[in-house]
């Protein structure tokens, strides 16, 4: 746990970054935030310590439709439906919102209207624990912030960055193909103000302390409220300086210090997961040095990589991008994702697929009922960001029959399991969701296709009837997920040595030394059986956990599209 002399040195440190000579001012006001909400948080506690038997799932709180406030409804689905499995439960934003499907909070500290209260939330964190989202580099254009001030209170001067609309923003990296700038109408005139997703998201202005000194309080405010890990949203983008990206700036990383500073100093037990959908090297930075930023960052190549194996029936890329993939320390880690309420990033490929390779990720999905959202360049072009789909119908084509599709996206979404981390699971993957083009249609959003809302008494039924895709999918993932927290080898913190067997083979050792278990996950991404070798790591028989097979080491044939877990045979 953090002394208090380290943390304020930790402090002091990342405000001179920040704010130069100002921050002997600051100081004095932030610690006196802290000692407020002192009273508010449990007493400090060391923080959940994560093992192989955890897993995170990702979902709106109102993902499930019904009767009745959704946070309550989600919480007993879970518990019927997933008991023991899923340990972390990240609740995309449910605060009031404009747009964006939460991702424009008007009002950070309540509970939006439909979803239940405060309680609802707390009463969630007797079973799980609960992940906020943290979405601070940008507010809402109806927030009480941009409206006062608009209409010029004091109080709020400077809480946004305003530039003449002829300012050369040309070097600055975009996420989305939108201007930067929209005109908003003012006491004293027209202003033009930093946008970096859309007009109704406006951004902060992280150089003026007040914002960051508001945005600790909101943070806290989550603490005291339930959170055990808090998802810091879009955190490159969150400062600005003209002439540069304006992305993984080092101010960026200092505002993530400072908060990492602040909860190990009042809430050590909350976590911190920062979302960096950028190319690899980029993402890993926000581990910091190990231990003065992000705990857990999103494995985001994992996702498009993972597709590209099933395209090309080859797993090479993966087993290379996965070679370089391993522990850092015994406090940060990784969370596997294949799929979440976004689509599935390209950036994170590059340095490790060609353009000619997206290009070809982009036509299949196109021809699978998908669509692709493109990102502006500093030099005016356009490509692609984000392939939207729903991960089932990704890694799919439309001739595939029900037993094949299926057998792929399980081998899919079975890796996660598999590697150096903590899977995190998407809801409409553990519920083998397809393609909700309606959505589409009816938001005019290509990533409204991977957020259908579900009514949760048709999703019952169809999970009770067993030979449905719903239900063969959700109870592979109980099973699978069951299976993994009895084995240590799958503990976050076990290193993970990648094999090379067979190119159509994504193989992975991991070995717990202390308990003297091992794990080696065989993932066959093509659609012939690939018989491999094991000898070099045993002479005798390994047992296989997922079918419950008997294999010689040295014969062991894996069928098409399956994963083996294979152990030393007792």
């Amino acid at each position: 746990m953090t002394t208090t002399q380290d943390g304020e040195v930790r402090l002091k440190k990342a405000l001179e970054v920040l704010y130069g000579s100002r921050a002997k001012a600051i100081l004095p006001v932030l610690r006196s935030r802290l000692e407020t909400y002192r009273s508010q948080l449990p007493p400090p506690s060391p923080r959940h310590c994560w093992s192989e038997k955890d897993a995170l799932l990702i979902t709106y709180a109102d993902a499930l439709t019904g009767d009745g406030p959704a946070i309550p409804r989600l919480h007993q689905f879970l518990r019927q439906h997933f008991p023991g499995v899923l340990t972390f439960v990240h609740l995309l934003p449910f605060f009031p919102y404009s747009s964006d499907d939460g991702f424009s909070v008007i009002d950070y500290r309540q509970v939006r209207d439909g979803l239940g209260t405060w309680a609802d939330v707390q009463a969630l964190s007797r079973d799980f624990h609960p992940v906020f989202d943290a979405v601070i580099n940008h507010v809402s254009s109806q927030s009480h912030y941009l409206r006062e001030y608009l209409a010029g209170n004091p109080d709020y001067a400077d809480f946004f960055l305003a530039l003449p609309p002829d300012t050369d923003t040309s070097a600055v990296v975009r996420p989305r193909n939108l201007p930067l700038l929209h005109e908003f109408a003012a006491t004293d005139g027209p202003q033009w103000l930093w946008t970096t997703f859309s007009r109704d998201q406006v951004d902060f202005n992280f150089a003026n302390p007040a914002v960051l000194l508001e945005i600790l309080d909101i943070l806290l405010f989550y603490a005291a409220h339930g959170a055990t890990m808090i998802r810091l949203d879009a955190v490159p983008f969150m400062w600005k300086k003209l002439g540069t990206t304006c992305s993984h700036l080092p101010e960026n990383h200092a505002i993530v210090k400072l908060i990492r500073a602040v909860f190990d100093l009042v809430a050590p037990q909350v976590l911190l997961l920062s979302e960096t959908n950028v190319p690899h090297r980029e993402n890993l930075a926000y581990f910091g040095n190990g231990s003065d930023e992000a705990q857990m960052i999103y494995n985001f190549p994992l996702a498009p990589l993972l597709l590209w194996s099933t395209l090309r029936n080859d797993a090479t890329a993966l087993s290379d991008w996965a070679q370089g993939v391993g522990k850092i320390n015994d406090d940060v880690t990784f969370l596997n994702i294949t799929a979440t309420h976004d689509g599935i990033g390209l950036r994170p490929t590059e340095g490790i697929l060609s353009d000619a390779d997206r290009a070809r990720m982009v036509e299949a999905v196109k021809q699978r009922g998908g669509d692709v959202s493109l990102k502006r360049n500093p030099d005016g072009s356009l490509s692609p960001y984000e392939l939207n789909i729903s991960y089932f119908d990704a890694v799919n084509p439309p001739e595939a029959d029900d037993d094949t599709a299926i057998r792929r996206f399980l081998l899919t979404q079975t890796v996660p399991l598999a590697l150096i981390g903590v899977p995190g699971i998407y809801l409409h993957s553990l519920l083998g969701s397809r393609n909700w083009t309606e959505g589409v249609r009816q938001t005019g959003r290509a990533r409204s296709i991977n957020r259908e809302p579900l009514n949760a008494a048709d999703l019952v039924r169809e999970l009770s009837m067993p030979c449905g895709r719903r239900a063969r999918i959700a109870a592979e993932f109980r099973r699978r997920l069951a299976l993994r927290s009895g084995i240590s080898a799958f503990h976050p913190g076990v290193p993970q040595e990648v094999l090379r067997l067979d190119p159509r083979l994504f193989a992975v050792r991991r070995y717990d030394v202390r308990r003297g278990s091992e794990i080696i996950a065989l993932h066959n991404f093509s659609e012939q059986p690939v018989t491999c070798d094991l000898s070099a790591w045993s002479d005798g028989f390994r047992r296989e956990l997922l079918a419950e097979g008997i294999y010689e080491a040295s014969k062991i044939t894996v069928p098409p599209w399956t994963a083996f877990w294979l152990t030393a045979e007792d």
